[in-house]
């Protein structure tokens, strides 16, 4: 019997996270899972208020809930990482606190991992909105669904939906998410990175489904043009990070160019026939990021907490 920890960062969403502990009650699975929960708010403490609630009242799952104060999304992850390292586990799920999954979630992840002897995977991401996006919002990353093929893939490029193996964390030198990401995001882009470079195998599970809550001040273009300039900030931190070649840093560059000089054409073009040149614009702020980046600007995308 495989034991998991279900690892959950959370930060002022005591909404989200009373919905997706109902959902992991809900679990069809044979495995033996215990729920760890990182309170990332030293102040209000609403994370571990649920908690305490929940097990008061007979939570089906052992549940470990804690502060762990240092903000920051990596800082949360990494007190996790800790804390599960110190139980008896096989493999470590995390699930963002707007995420809730499906009840075979854990039971899909299981068996592609078995089929395919991957050492970390991603599920799939359905997304629940408040309110109904735009048609060019519902086009971007953040926004529309998170699908691909269920096996073998490249790379992974979020913790959002994942089961890792325990030895990838044991395998890397602390801390395993880097804390210069601690409110910008791409600590995950990172840890995946230095996983690949170990020559560790990843696997998409398409049967693996969280439904993740959009809340109407994500859903529309102001905000996901702003997570595209923020994707393509951090992507570039952590291309810089790892002191790529100089043929890849001279790939990089050509393609930033690329953007700059294309894009705009083709959101003019496409903007006649389509509402496809969203696709453009998107790619156009993504560079934008990486511009900044290059130049020691960096975006803190979660300084703002969407959604309770």
């Amino acid at each position: 019997m495989p034991e998991i920890v279900v690892a959950i960062p959370t930060f002022r969403r005591p909404q989200s996270l009373t919905r997706l502990l109902a959902a992991l009650e809900k679990l069809e699975t044979d495995a033996a899972v215990t729920v760890l929960v990182a309170d990332n708010d030293g102040e209000r403490r609403e994370g571990l208020e649920v908690c305490e609630s929940r097990r008061a009242q007979g939570y089906r799952w052992p549940l470990d809930a804690f502060v762990a104060p240092e903000r920051g999304i990596a800082q949360a992850r990494n007190a996790l990482v800790e804390r599960a390292l110190d139980l008896a586990c096989d493999f470590i799920a995390m699930l963002d606190d707007d995420e809730w999954p499906d009840p075979y979630w854990l039971a899909a992840f299981l068996e592609v991992q078995r089929q395919t002897g991957a050492d970390a995977l991603h599920g799939a991401i359905l997304r629940e909105f408040e309110s109904a996006p735009g048609a060019w919002a519902a086009r971007c990353d953040g926004v529309a669904p998170l699908r691909a093929a269920t096996g073998p893939v490249a790379m992974i490029e979020g913790s959002g939906n994942i089961l890792v193996r325990r030895a990838c964390f044991e395998g890397l030198a602390r801390p395993c998410f880097d804390p210069a990401f601690a409110l910008s995001g791409g600590e995950d882009r990172d840890f995946f990175e230095r996983l690949r470079r170990q020559g560790r195998r990843f696997a998409w599970c398409d049967e693996a489904i969280a439904h993740a809550w959009v809340p109407a001040s994500r859903a529309n273009l102001k905000w996901a043009l702003s997570r595209a300039y923020r994707v393509g900030n951090s992507d570039m931190r952590v291309f810089l990070k790892h002191r790529q070649t100089r043929a890849a840093r001279a790939r990089e560059v050509s393609k930033i160019v690329a953007a700059l000089l294309l894009f705009p054409f083709l959101f003019v073009v496409l903007g006649v026939v389509s509402n496809r040149a969203v696709d453009a614009l998107r790619k156009l702020f993504r560079a934008a990021g990486k511009i900044a980046a290059m130049r020691g600007r960096y975006y803190d995308e979660y300084a703002v907490t969407h959604g309770g």
